[in-house]
């Protein structure tokens, strides 16, 4: 059996994670395997990494240094929770996963792209079989982040400048992979954007 891997992107305060948990609980109902997890995460060894790199100061790590940590993170994670669960046959939906280190890293906080894509190449070598990117504009994706304020708010913390930057770039990877990505407008009610995520995701599925 071949599983489904589904990512959920966007900027911070997007809805994202919130469609993320919608879709898991959907497919849990209707009795598919499936699993949620998210990066930075997803495994114990990522955890740890997690709690470095979102945490502390805007300025603690240098966009080279985050590469090489959010890399090793992923690796970990697509060792220990997503290829297996994969080969089980389950629906993986990630709550983030490469597009956002290309957008973070490789585009907002310095020209990396090419080291980006570099290391993905060499140490991750897959790429979801859909990405729904839920879309929000910048100035309303960071005043829901700062309401929700918490321990994980390092990125947040750059400020509306690059969650203009971050947006247009996710919009600019959608525009480059169609077939991969499904950008939503997560402007709406929760529930509405939601039966939007479960259509492409439904058909997706179906499509395997």
């Amino acid at each position: 059996m071949v599983g489904v891997f589904i990512s959920f992107e966007g900027i911070d305060g997007s809805g994202k994670s919130t469609q993320a948990r919608i879709l898991f609980d959907t497919l849990v109902s209707a009795g598919m395997p499936a699993h949620l997890t998210r990066e930075p995460g997803g495994s114990a060894g990522a955890e740890d990494i997690r709690a470095l790199v979102l945490n502390g100061a805007a300025d603690r790590w240098s966009p080279e240094t985050e590469l090489l940590l959010f890399t090793a993170a992923r690796r970990d994670h697509l060792e220990k929770t997503i290829l297996p669960r994969l080969a089980a046959g389950e629906v993986v939906i990630c709550d983030r996963f490469a597009d956002s280190t290309r957008i973070y890293q490789g585009l907002t906080r310095g020209d990396l792209r090419a080291s980006v894509d570099a290391l993905h190449a060499l140490m991750i070598g897959i790429e979801p079989d859909l990405t729904v990117l839920i879309d929000l504009p910048a100035q309303a994706g960071l005043a829901r982040a700062t309401a929700r304020a918490g321990a994980d708010m390092r990125f947040e913390g750059m400020g509306l400048a690059v969650q203009k930057a971050a947006r247009d770039g996710f919009l600019a990877l959608a525009h480059a992979n169609p077939t991969r990505f499904v950008v939503i407008d997560g402007g709406r009610d929760q529930d509405t954007v939601a039966r939007d995520v479960w259509d492409v995701a439904a058909a997706r599925m179906a499509a395997r």
